[in-house]
C-alpha cells in the first residue's frame, strides 16, 4: 500500500500543475481588471494608474506573472488580495473553518438519512414506503437550493420565527446551541440535494446486492436478518457511494456559494462571490487552487479507503 500511496501521489504533481494552468488561464481571459474602476475616477491620473498597474505586476506577460504566482504558491504563499492587500492563504484559513463546518454537517446529514432510507427502500421493494422514497428522491432532486432555501427562511424565520434567519452566530451570544441554531437551516439544504441522490443510488446498490448468491447464502446459515442486510449487503453496497462522496465534494463546496449567500454564512462560498464581483482574481485563483486540491485528494482518500472497507482489494 506504501508503494501505491508514492505512485499515487506523484501523479497528483502533474494534475496540480494542469489545474493552475487552467485556473490562471480562466482568470486573466475573464474581460477588467481590479484597476479597471480607476478610469471613471476624475482623482486618479494616468500616472497614479499606470504606477499602480505596475505594482500589482499587470504590466508583465502572462507567462512571467504565472511563473511569479505558481513560485510563491509551491511555498504556501497564494498572493496578495488586489483589493484588501491581505494574504489571501490567511484570509482562506479564517473563513475556511466556517464553510467546513456547513459542509462537513451537510454531508452528515446527508448519509444519515440517505443510508438508511434507501436500505430500508431496498428491502421493502415496491412496497408504499419505496414508492414514497422514490417519488421523493426524485422530487428532492429536482428542487433548486436556492428557493428551498428562501422557503425555509419564510417559514421557520419570517411566519413562526423558530430559527434565524442568517449568520453563523447571534452577537453577544456565540453559545454552542446558539450556533447550532444557526447551522440547521444551511446544512439541511446544502445537503438535500445530495441525501435525495444518494437515497436513489444506495437502493439500487442494494436491490443489486440483495440479489447475490452470498446473501441467499448467509441467510441459509441462520443468521439474523440484520445482520445479512446491515454486515454482509450494505458492506458491499457501500463501496462505490465512497466514490460518489468524493464526486460530489465539489458540489457542494459549490453549492455552499449559494447558500452561504442566502443565509449570510461568512465562509469561502461568500468569499469568492465578493472577489469575483470586485474582480479580485489573486482571491479567485487562490480559493478554486485550494478547493481543487482538496477535491484531488478526497478521491485519493477515497481510493484507500475501498481497502479498508473491502479486504479482497489490495494495491499493488
Amino acid at each position: 500500500m506504501g508503494r501505491y500511496l508514492v505512485r499515487r501521489l506523484l501523479q497528483l504533481v502533474p494534475l496540480i500543475i494542469g489545474i493552475t494552468i487552467i485556473t490562471f488561464g480562466l482568470a486573466n481571459l475573464v474581460p477588467g481588471s481590479p484597476v479597471s474602476d480607476l478610469e471613471f475616477n476624475p482623482d486618479i491620473r494616468p500616472a497614479d494608474k499606470q504606477r499602480i498597474i505596475h505594482n500589482l505586476g499587470l504590466d508583465q506577460p502572462v507567462y512571467v506573472r504565472y511563473v511569479q504566482w505558481i513560485s510563491h504558491v509551491a511555498r504556501g504563499d497564494l498572493g496578495i488580495s488586489l483589493v484588501t492587500y491581505k494574504p489571501v492563504t490567511q484570509s482562506i484559513m479564517q473563513k475556511l473553518p466556517n464553510t467546513l463546518l456547513l459542509t462537513v454537517s451537510a454531508l452528515l446529514f446527508a448519509l444519515v438519512v440517505s443510508i438508511p432510507v434507501g436500505v430500508y427502500a431496498a428491502v421493502k421493494r415496491n412496497s408504499w414506503f419505496d414508492q414514497i422514497t422514490t417519488v421523493g428522491s426524485v422530487a428532492g432532486f429536482a428542487v433548486p437550493t436556492f428557493w428551498l432555501g428562501l422557503m425555509m427562511i419564510l417559514v421557520f424565520s419570517v411566519k413562526f420565527h423558530i430559527l434565524p434567519s442568517g449568520g453563523v452566530y447571534t452577537l453577544g451570544h456565540a453559545t454552542l446551541a446558539d450556533r447550532a441554531k444557526h447551522l440547521i437551516m444551511p446544512a439541511f439544504v446544502l445537503g438535500f440535494v445530495q441525501m435525495a441522490a444518494w437515497t436513489r443510488y444506495i437502493r439500487s446498490q442494494m436491490i443489486e446486492v440483495l440479489r447475490q448468491d452470498f446473501m441467499r447464502t448467509a441467510e441459509a446459515k441462520g443468521l439474523a436478518q440484520v445482520s445479512v442486510i446491515f454486515r454482509h449487503g450494505l458492506r458491499n453496497a457501500i463501496l462505490p457511494l465512497v466514490t460518489l462522496i468524493a464526486l460530489d465534494l465539489p458540489a457542494l463546496f459549490g453549492g455552499s456559494v449559494i447558500i452561504e449567500q442566502i443565509f449570510t454564512w461568512n465562509g469561502l462560498g461568500r468569499f469568492i462571490l465578493d472577489a469575483v464581483s470586485k474582480r479580485d482574481y489573486t482571491v479567485v485563483m487562490g480559493i478554486t487552487l485550494f478547493i481543487s486540491t482538496l477535491t484531488v485528494v478526497a478521491n485519493l482518500l477515497a481510493d484507500l479507503a475501498y481497502g479498508l472497507l473491502d479486504p479482497r482489494i489490495t494495491y499493488s
